[in-house]
């Protein structure tokens, strides 16, 4: 066995390129000798030491941390670093047990939205819903876009998900009324945590509700169907109408596979 080897061999056993070999170099971690063309020779303490970096290096372990163990080491801080790293360890681990929660709520929530009937006219009850709210006149959907972008920008500690976040946005049943369609007063999002920070409730109670499919330029057609149902029942308006986006752009770009939900509140 050879006692020194050159980079290019220390480079092709380690699957290490000559840059990083370099880079330890000037950290102080390897301190290879040259020969009389000034090439770089490994010894084999240096090989030593490039199997601990690539053991700790699969372990996540910075090139700083690897350094300081490697000035000083010893048992206590071989156990040290190694508990350090534990402990990261169980973090990260927890934080991806809340990833794949995350994950599994959205693969429900939308199997759920593919197997909804469009159509029907139906009465949920709710519990009061707090909103954090960007106010303004929509009529596009990249102006719709960006409000949703502003407003996350500035609830983005309340948001912890925004894949799963309750998207809505108030109606303008002005311009419904008249006939035109997609045209909007605010954008919201409804939190799932009870908070003081927050720029809007919708009110616990009866909301008539109809889901949608594809784009949302019929949407004034929609909410006639419900206004007419409305006045059949005997019931009493008691809010503007808004939509909740249960599928949209954030799941897919296919236009047909959209769906909507809109929602007034009402009273008997």
């Amino acid at each position: 066995m050879k006692n020194y080897y050159k980079i290019s061999e220390i480079s092709k056993l380690y699957g290490i390129g000559p840059d990083s070999l370099r880079y330890y170099e000037r950290l102080g971690i390897l301190k290879p000798k040259r020969d009389t063309n000034q090439y770089r020779l490994y010894s084999l303490k240096d090989i030593y030491k490039l199997n601990l970096i690539c053991d700790l290096r699969k372990l996540n372990f910075s090139m700083s941390q690897i350094k300081e163990y490697l000035d000083c080491q010893t048992i206590n801080n071989t156990l040290d670093i190694l508990r350090r790293e534990q402990s990261l360890l169980k973090f990260q681990l927890q934080e991806l047990i809340e990833k794949e929660k995350v994950i599994g709520e959205r693969i429900d929530a939308l199997r759920t939205a593919k197997n909804i009937i469009p159509g029907q006219i139906t009465i949920k009850t709710f519990p009061r819903r707090l909103c954090v709210m960007e106010k303004a006149c929509i009529t596009q959907d990249e102006e719709m876009d960006l409000l949703i972008q502003k407003l996350l920008g500035r609830h983005e500690k309340q948001i912890h998900n925004f894949g799963n976040q309750t998207i809505g946005a108030f109606l303008s049943s002005e311009d419904l009324m008249k006939g035109i369609s997609n045209v909007y007063k605010s954008v919201f999002f409804i939190l799932d945590k009870e908070t003081l920070e927050y720029d809007y409730e919708l009110p616990a109670g009866d909301y008539l509700s109809y889901y949608y499919r594809g784009n949302y330029n019929n949407n004034c057609i929609y909410l006639k169907k419900m206004m007419d149902h409305i006045a059949r029942q005997n019931f009493t308006v008691s809010g503007e109408p808004f939509e909740l986006y249960e599928i949209d752009n954030r799941d897919t770009m296919e236009e047909e596979e959209f769906l909507t939900e809109i929602q007034i509140r009402i009273t008997s």
